[in-house]
């Protein structure tokens, strides 16, 4: 592996680094494509973590066959891993950017009034835990203009238990209200299928900003065949769009040409436009705007072909090694950290082992009857054998923490479990600590996505704190012992845990 120091290596590349070692381990993928190899595209949404909020017979009875069966025909070669692979991610800790309504597909021909898209939605902040997606179809207004006014269904969480038994939920009908269920514009991936349809995902090779220079973030060589897609989609053969630079900046760019049988190119508008008729132009996609993460990895020497998802490192394979020159192979970092059996341990003058015994950690050099002896010591006061002091702690606070922490953050529960297992053995019991507080803290926020997901909480559990006072910051600190800070939780709050100085218990 190349040497690298991380104050050289762009932040975006850090966070890009880790989301691609945890946020979608071999095992999902593993799991997903073979689920998918025999036509089972449900169980591999299962495996890939994504809820599926439609159903095909209500498509059917409401839309026609024809649509239903292209619905169909997209979930079978939906590779819900690899849409996970490529989802938007929020820095810096590479979740997934919450609270957003991606477009997979369109259905409908220009002239329908009402064209469908099947969408990926991703839960709000204070519900994110478990990083689940969910697949939705969504139907945007009579008027066609605005993709900020789409006709939705949402009933009473409850309302399918009075049902008739037999009768089919409305297409559109969530039990659980979204911030933001309309399509964002920043976001499509129907312009780009290849990032999720398993059998176009070879496009990657041209789509992926290849072109570009090697130590640019933006795909500038390819912003103009990936604009005329744009307006293309757009009804549009030529014009304006615009180009997301950063939060507040936007480039605003004619797409031109000589004629038709020759490549489209663009350049820069000659004139001012007012801020509002920037807001009204296309938006050229994030995917199209930036060059592939994997990219930029294996040309900073980052990550290793063989550690990609295979349909990515397919695709990439088709542009030769050159595609990334002047980076070194690497050797990622181990999937499980794996405990040094036995640890050794400076004990009394001696060096004793400790290690894995009968699923538990333990000091093997002390006979069972002096471990006994020097516990309950310990229980009375008395300072503790350095092997005991080193089992303890490895149980509170292992080196292994972070490692802990981020496959929990990306919803790897069964990895998160299987490094704990790896250290402490199966039949460890879990002392209080910052391990500890890591999986209590996972498995409380579990219950906050379980009510978004039923409809029992449709807002964040804190938004009335600013005006309810105390009893709204205690209900708010019942419905979630660790909740994380967004641009919904009340001032209040954010100062609260903001303070450096308060208590580790204050939010209990």
């Amino acid at each position: 592996m190349a040497p690298h120091f991380e104050n050289s290596i762009p932040s975006h590349l850090l966070m890009w680094q880790r989301v691609r070692e945890y946020a979608v381990p071999p095992s999902m993928i593993e799991t997903a494509t073979a689920r998918r190899a025999v036509g089972d595209w449900a169980g591999a949404c299962a495996a890939a973590r994504v809820d599926v909020d439609l159903d095909l017979r209500a498509v059917r009875d409401r839309h026609g066959t024809e649509l239903a069966g292209r619905l169909r025909a997209d979930l079978r070669r939906l590779a819900p891993d690899l849409l996970r692979w490529h989802m938007p991610r929020s820095a810096p800790d590479g979740l997934l950017r919450a609270g957003l309504t991606i477009s997979l597909a369109r259905y409908g021909s220009s002239g329908d009034a009402t064209p469908s898209h099947l969408v990926v939605r991703t839960p709000p902040a204070w519900a994110d835990a478990g990083q689940r997606m969910s697949l939705a179809l969504w139907e945007e207004s009579g008027s066609g203009t605005t993709p900020g006014h789409a006709r939705h269904s949402y009933p009473h969480p409850h309302a399918h238990a009075y049902a008739h038994p037999h009768a089919h939920p409305h297409p559109h009908a969530h039990p659980h209200p979204h911030p933001h269920p309309h399509p964002d514009r920043r976001f499509r991936l129907d312009l780009h299928r290849h990032l999720w349809d398993s059998g176009r995902s070879g496009e990657l090779a041209w789509r992926c900003g290849a072109g570009g220079a090697p130590n640019s973030p933006w795909a500038e060589a390819s912003w103009a065949a990936e604009a005329e897609i744009l307006l293309r989609a757009e009804g549009r053969p030529r014009g304006l769009f615009a180009v997301r630079l950063g939060t507040r900046s936007r480039a605003v760019l004619e797409l031109v040409a000589p004629d038709d049988s020759h490549a489209p190119t663009f350049r820069p508008l000659r004139g001012p436009l007012p801020p509002q008729g920037i807001a009204a132009l296309p938006v050229l996609p994030e995917a199209a705007a930036r060059v592939l993460p994997d990219l930029e990895l294996l040309r900073n020497g980052l990550i290793a072909a063989d550690r990609l998802h295979p349909l990515v490192a397919g695709a990439l394979a088709a542009l030769g090694s050159e595609a990334w020159a002047g980076s070194e192979p690497v050797t990622g970092p181990a999937s499980t950290p794996r405990l040094r059996d036995p640890h050794r341990v400076e004990c009394r003058g001696e060096v004793h082992r400790i290690a894995l015994r009968d699923g538990t950690l333990t000091a093997v050099d002390h006979h069972p009857a002096q471990l006994r002896r020097e516990e309950l010591l310990v229980a009375f006061g008395g300072p503790p054998l350095p092997c005991l002091r080193a089992i303890d702690q490895v149980h509170r606070d292992p080196e292994a923490l972070p490692a802990v922490r981020e496959r929990l953050g990306h919803g790897d529960i069964a990895g998160a479990l299987a490094v704990v297992e790896g250290l402490l053995g199966p039949g460890a019991v879990l002392r209080d600590g910052p391990l500890r507080e890591e999986l209590e803290s996972a498995a409380a926020r579990r219950i906050d996505h379980g009510l978004f997901r039923s409809g029992l909480v449709a807002v964040h559990p804190g938004a009335g704190a600013a005006a309810g006072g105390k009893a709204s910051l205690r209900r708010y600190a019942k419905a979630t012992r660790h909740p994380r800070l967004d641009r919904l939780t009340p001032p209040e709050m954010q100062r609260k845990r903001g303070s450096r100085g308060r208590p580790r218990t204050a939010l209990i």
